[in-house]
């Protein structure tokens, strides 16, 4: 893992662990959940986390985790619905579909390792570390959006 140095805006942090712009289409159709909710999870969820300290890793931790989970299970209901298509697919559709999932699954794995970094930063390196993790989770979450709109 390289360490990089970041800086971000405040929208970045708030994006962060917030519920991703997929939710509400890889939600099952009769799910209540609306853009406003999303929106103001983003926003409760980035005030929380800009002000985390090194001495509340833990709960920036399990932030983090939970983020990663729900981006997993997200990736599944996409490969879900890719593989349900896939025969109605034509060959470009199809590489374009499994290039995405590669990407999406890419990008993941960096966001994973710079949350394995949080685990283990001292706390000289903590905001680095933060900010690492913030900027793969907000290009991961940007990423989703374009692919929803693609697949």
């Amino acid at each position: 893992m390289k360490v990089r140095k970041f800086i971000f805006p405040a929208a970045a942090l708030a994006a962060l662990l917030a519920v991703s712009p997929l939710s509400l289409a890889a939600e099952p159709s009769g799910s209540k959940t609306t853009a406003k909710d999303v929106s103001r999870k983003a926003d409760e969820t980035g005030r929380a986390i800009k002000d985390y300290t090194v001495a509340q890793r833990d709960e920036a931790l399990k932030q983090a985790k939970a983020a990663l989970d729900d981006l997993d299970t997200r990736i599944r209901r996409m490969e879900g619905k890719v593989d349900s298509e896939w025969e109605g697919m034509d060959q470009g559709a199809r590489k374009k579909a499994r290039a995405t999932l590669d990407a999406l699954r890419r990008e993941r794995n960096e966001a994973a390792e710079w949350y394995g970094g949080l685990k283990h930063s001292s706390a000289e390196s903590w905001e680095q570390v933060k900010a690492g993790f913030v900027k793969s989770y907000e290009v991961l979450r940007q990423s989703f959006a374009k692919a929803r709109k693609e697949l």
